[in-house]
């Protein structure tokens, strides 16, 4: 990765912040795209201490705020004119319903349709760079629902977790639409499931008994930030993800716990402990028709159209 420039949203979380010391220490320059730059740098000058490299800076985003992404995009255009890999990594889960600025229900404001317009406002840059990918951060809990392009914003009954799932199936579809809008270019693009992971996005009730039993089990059977965080690298760096496109990628445990694994086609080691493979999105999410009628949807409410 030396010489190519990752932009990565949500940087300074507990994935992204182990997707940025794994793509530090590859010698990528990263920018870590983040909410509060100064709460970000200590961490940026903590992995340019650890990976030996100093080409580690952080930018204000607020994918909360339609007016915030198109002036990070503006300022990054201005500044960089090649982007070699876009990680759409930052997310959150809401418990109780609330809007971003926008007026968006946040969780589909901020886990699609902030990457959405971020996406495509920096694809100049990105389809100016040869071989140029793009990772899109989702999830294998768009398994648990459907995407109801009639209550797109949540205002029928609530609840966090299926609102949570719709957003990362949200995901899968764009990034399917834009692998076709792509495929005559050099630019790939990618969604990925993670793995059920250990992080602060699970902390729904703060300073409880319920939290502090959330806690528990989340630490006893979820993996660690850096064994999540590995899949997104694999994405963004490997030979074998070159010139795959519109795929959806899932992380699991690996079976044979060894190093000398046999090679099978679709999948591909990342640890001691996991694999990556190639797995079909559930079926609402490989829909044409839905997937067409997200996109305009979407350009309509970011006024990208």
């Amino acid at each position: 990765m030396q010489g190519k420039t990752v932009l990565i949203t949500g940087a300074d979380g507990d994935i992204g912040r182990e997707t940025t010391r794994g793509l530090a220490q590859k010698g990528a320059a990263v920018i870590m795209a983040c909410i509060d730059k100064n709460a970000a740098m200590p961490l940026c000058e903590s992995v340019k201490q650890e990976s030996g490299n100093q080409n580690i800076t952080v930018m204000q985003i607020n994918l909360a705020k339609l007016s915030s992404i198109r002036k990070f995009a503006d300022s990054f255009l201005k500044e960089h004119q090649q982007l070699h890999v876009l990680i759409n990594n930052a997310g959150v889960y809401c418990h109780k319903r609330s809007e971003t600025m926008d007026g968006f229900e946040n969780t589909i404001g901020i886990n699609y349709l902030g990457p959405f317009l971020l996406t495509n406002l920096l694809l100049p840059v990105i389809q100016n760079t040869p071989d140029s990918r793009i990772v899109n951060v989702s999830s294998d809990a768009h398994f648990q629902d459907k995407l109801d392009l009639q209550d797109f914003n949540t205002e029928k009954k609530y609840s966090g977790r299926k609102a949570y799932n719709r957003s990362k199936g949200a995901l899968i579809l764009f990034t399917q639409e834009l692998a076709e809008r792509l495929q005559n270019s050099t630019v790939t693009v990618n969604a990925l499931h993670p793995g059920h992971a250990a992080t602060g996005i699970w902390n729904i009730w703060p300073g409880t008994w319920r939290q502090s039993l959330i806690t528990k089990m989340i630490n006893r059977f979820m993996i660690t930030p850096e064994e999540a965080a590995l899949t997104s690298i694999f994405l963004a760096t490997s030979a074998e993800a070159k010139g795959l496109s519109g795929k959806y990628f899932s992380r699991t445990k690996r079976k044979d716990q060894g190093s000398g694994m046999q090679p099978r086609e679709g999948v591909w080691p990342l640890s001691a402990h996991s694999v990556v493979k190639l797995k079909e999105p559930s079926l609402q999410f490989r829909d044409k028709a839905l997937q067409k009628a997200l996109w305009e949807l979407s350009e309509k409410l970011t006024a990208l159209a």
